[in-house]
Formats: C-alpha cells, sequence, structure tokens
C-alpha cells in the first residue's frame, strides 16, 4: 500500500482542527475534521484519532468475520473519549469530529465513518463515493425535500446530524469490501468535497499523471479557489 496525504489550514481558518492517521504496520488509515470553540475542534480530532492508534495492535489477530464489528466498536469507544473529554473542560464544551477509517486486510478492507468526511474509490477509472454524508442536507436530498443543486448552496450545508462526541451514544456506518491491485482509496475533509465535486475529482483523476501529480494539482486547485476551509486528502494506493 502506497499511501499519500496532504493537511493545511486554508486560507480562512486560524488553525487546523483537520488531522489524519496512518498506520501501514496495521493497515489503518484515517481522517477526521474537528469542530467545536477555540481549539477544541483540534481535541476531539485528536482524541478520536488517539483512541484508533490505540486500539489498532488489536486488530491484528482478528478474522476477516469479527474485524468489521471490532471497527465499528473502536468508533464508538472513540466516541465516547471524545463526550466524556468535552464534559469535562468548559474550554471544549460541546466539541465533535468527523471520523472516516480503513483497514486493510490481504484483499479485504473495512469502511467505517461518521459525519460528512468521505471515502471513494477509484477503480477502472470510475470514481464511487463509498460514504454517505451524514448532514443535514444529505438528508434533505435523500428525502426529495431539496435538489443536489440546492444542497451546494444551502446556509445549513455545514450542519452535521451525526458527529463523533456529540453524545453519549453514536451511529457508526460500516461495511466490508474486497479491493484489489490497482484500486485507489481516496478520503478527504469537507475542505476538499466543498470546493471540489466529484466530476471535477474524476477529471483529474482520468488525466494521464502520477498520484503525487494529482494529490498536488488538487491542492493548488484548493488554494486558488479560496480555501475557506481546513482542507486534508489521504490517497491509499493498492499496488
Amino acid at each position: 500500500m502506497r499511501v499519500l496525504s496532504f493537511s493545511e489550514t486554508g486560507c480562512v481558518r486560524k488553525n487546523n482542527e483537520d488531522a489524519y492517521l496512518i498506520l501501514p504496520e496495521y493497515g489503518v488509515y484515517a481522517v477526521a475534521d474537528g469542530m467545536g470553540g477555540h481549539l477544541a475542534g483540534e481535541v476531539a480530532a485528536r482524541t478520536a484519532l488517539d483512541e484508533l492508534t490505540k486500539s489498532a495492535p488489536h486488530l491484528v489477530d482478528q478474522g476477516d468475520d469479527e474485524l468489521e464489528n471490532q471497527v465499528r466498536e473502536i468508533l464508538i469507544r472513540a466516541n465516547r473519549e471524545v463526550y466524556m473529554s468535552s464534559t469535562r473542560n468548559p474550554a471544549t464544551e460541546g466539541m465533535g469530529t468527523t471520523l472516516t477509517v480503513l483497514v486493510f486486510r490481504e484483499s479485504k478492507v473495512v469502511l467505517a465513518h461518521v459525519g460528512d468526511s468521505r471515502a471513494y474509490v477509484w477503480r477502472n477509472e470510475q470514481l464511487v463515493q463509498l460514504t454517505r454524508d451524514h448532514s443535514l442536507v444529505s438528508e434533505l436530498v435523500r428525502l426529495g425535500q431539496i435538489s443536489s443543486e440546492e444542497a451546494d448552496s444551502h446556509p445549513k450545508r455545514h450542519m452535521l446530524v451525526r458527529a463523533v462526541g456529540a453524545g453519549w451514544d453514536v451511529e457508526v456506518d460500516s461495511q466490508s469490501l474486497d479491493f484489489q491491485a490497482g484500486d485507489v482509496f481516496f478520503l478527504c475533509t469537507d475542505g476538499v468535497s466543498n470546493v471540489m465535486s466529484d466530476r471535477e475529482l474524476e477529471e483529474e483523476f482520468l488525466q494521464k499523471c502520477s498520484w503525487e501529480e494529482h494529490l498536488e494539482r488538487i491542492y493548488q486547485l484548493i488554494i486558488e479557489r479560496g480555501a475557506p476551509d481546513n482542507f486534508t486528502a489521504l490517497c491509499c494506493i493498492a499496488e
């Protein structure tokens, strides 16, 4: 597995509340987008990833049948760690984070997530979004109350309906997928997906260049468009 990444504050925010995790020895990769008061988002994202780091060694001996359940349990524990941390300190009250995780095992990968940080797979020159945004506008689109075009400019498009740390309990979406050599898994926070459309990402990936060049061009385009939010991407290339 070859991994490329970037994580930047952007052109508007004062600090970077995004974070990512690369643990190749355990096949674990993740992105998180924290939210809250001053520095609280950074605390939430780091707390969630710390729980994932602590638990990753215990995933090594899990069989395929149990791996997905174990990954889900890790996200549930991360949720409770963030929630409990938020109740101990007034400065971090109400903090939370998105969390999107990939765990690779031979020809299988487990994906688990909460929030609107996304996971895509690039296969056979097609880009497929694997995650569903846990956001208000995504729910409104799903219910047919607004169109996808209206969602792009909706005043509440940043409002999440699920986040790690928002309460004691959390619902985790997860799935187990087959993967093969040549597949590319692309994780990103909404600082990427709110600036570049899926169509633009797909058109970029169709260009004949290296994955290092793809990420550099995505990075530069986000900067050129004003980078209004922190932006993070993780590219996992199965070789």
